[in-house]
């Protein structure tokens, strides 16, 4: 049996637990996963016009 797990909701699971564990994270989560959408958007698409 192959598992096969994408990035992005492993990624917000992830956030989800420390948001819940820790509330004062939430802030920072959400500046962060903002920031690397954002640089993957300038930088990951080729540039695309």
């Amino acid at each position: 049996m192959n598992v096969h797990l994408a990035i992005g909701p492993l990624a917000s699971l992830i956030a989800g637990i420390l948001i819940l564990v820790v509330p004062r994270l939430l802030n920072y989560i959400v500046a962060l996963y903002l920031i690397i959408i954002g640089l993957l958007g300038l930088f990951g698409t080729g540039g695309h016009f």
